[in-house]
């Protein structure tokens, strides 16, 4: 893919490779260490207008494709900066996306200029506690007072709410016994982040410990009925417009960091000398690491074929499936390695490796696990009986 970007698509790649410069292993190793959120690089991204790479120009974006925002995304992880860097920026790339599909066009000549400026940061309530990747079961209701919605449930692995003003919030305003099929009856809302109706519980975890993830106890939250998303009971529809280019900037993040760490261990195994001699000249560590790269490479090349399809409106859900489930299962095989190539030293944090190896279980993990995304080829490509 590399050899393929076009002109425009090059200076991209290197614009954000200039940005992330000033964004060294020291810097993510100290917020790795003091769990401190990254305003300084989101300043940096924000100041250059990156937030809005894939954002109408009418409101001050880009006006740009999932292709370029991939780009951008994997040169951000690749920096070193990984998970923890492309997190706090990732939601403003995706989650504004049904804005751009579904919403009215007061709604985005409201909501979307502050996003790209920075001065509105959002979060993305979805997954729930008792619901998991089973979206129908959610149980947080939006009800109808004759004025507002009045919201009630909770939010689970909600990112970046600690410093988010808005929430992208799904919820139930119809039973759903109600309906047919158990995602009918979700609304979808982008609205105001009323501390004063919602208790965040930051939630402790094994990496990307800079940007936040939460647990979220709604209480009373009212929503006016122009902060509502598409139609009423459509919500689901509305943030499956976004789940493949989550998918996709998901897949090419991990990628990001796969090469990251390759990089690292490749530079180890040329300095490293034992018994007279570099261990990268052992096949033993050779072969390893060459098909690392190689899987890094494969992965790569499907999620932008599934970027491509996306852009040029062409189904695309299998390539972006497929695509984040090759680049998970490459990047975590490319961290390992770089671990095991340094030895003691991949175990120490100076190194950086460890903490590579740490975030790249998210792209194992989220937003829908591996044993999912095998159900969907399955059933939507193989054409096989549905499973669950």
């Amino acid at each position: 893919m590399t050899n393929s970007l076009s002109p425009d698509q090059s200076l991209i790649d290197e614009a954000i490779g200039k940005f992330c410069a000033d964004f060294g292993d020291e810097y993510w190793l100290a917020r790795d260490t003091d769990g401190k959120y990254p305003e300084e690089f989101v300043a940096s991204i924000t100041a250059g207008g990156w937030l809005g790479i894939a954002m109408p120009e009418a409101h001050g974006g880009f006006g740009l494709g999932i292709t370029e925002a991939a780009l951008m995304m994997r040169r951000i992880a690749q920096s070193g900066g990984g998970f923890a860097a492309a997190s706090s920026v990732h939601i403003n790339i995706f989650g504004p996306h049904p804005i751009v599909k579904f919403g009215s066009d007061e709604q985005q000549a409201r909501m979307l200029p502050p996003l790209i400026r920075g001065d509105d940061r959002t979060c993305f309530g979805v997954t729930e506690p008792n619901a998991g990747l089973d979206t129908g079961a959610i149980e947080t209701r939006a009800e109808w007072d004759g004025s507002h919605y009045v919201v009630y449930g909770q939010k689970h692995w909600t990112s970046v709410a600690q410093r988010a003003n808005k929430i992208m919030l799904l919820a139930r305003t119809a039973p759903r016994d109600a309906s047919e099929k158990g995602t009918d009856g979700l609304s979808l809302f982008y609205t105001d982040l009323d501390r004063a109706h919602v208790e965040i519980h930051e939630i402790a975890k094994m990496g990307r410990k800079s940007v936040d993830s939460n647990a979220l106890f709604i209480d009373g939250l009212k929503i006016p009925r122009e902060d509502m998303i598409g139609e009423e009971g459509q919500g689901f529809r509305c943030i499956l417009q976004g789940l493949n280019p989550e998918r996709i900037l998901i897949g090419v993040e991990a990628i990001g960091l796969g090469r990251a760490a390759l990089a690292k261990a490749t530079q180890y195994a040329r300095e490293r000398h034992v018994f007279g001699r570099p261990i990268g000249q052992n096949q033993s560590i050779q072969h390893p690491l060459a098909e690392a790269w190689a899987e890094l490479e494969a992965a790569n090349l499907m999620l932008f074929k599934a970027a491509h399809l996306y852009d040029a409106g062409e189904p695309c859900g299998a390539e972006a499936n497929a695509g984040k489930f090759l680049a998970a299962d490459a990047a975590h095989k490319a961290c390992e390695r770089a671990v095991l190539t340094l030895g003691g030293m991949g175990y120490a944090r100076e190194f950086h490796v460890e903490r590579y190896l740490r975030e790249c279980y998210i792209a194992r993990i989220a937003p829908v696990s591996r044993e999912m995304i095998l159900n969907f080829i399955a059933e939507q490509v193989l054409e096989l009986p549905r499973s669950y």
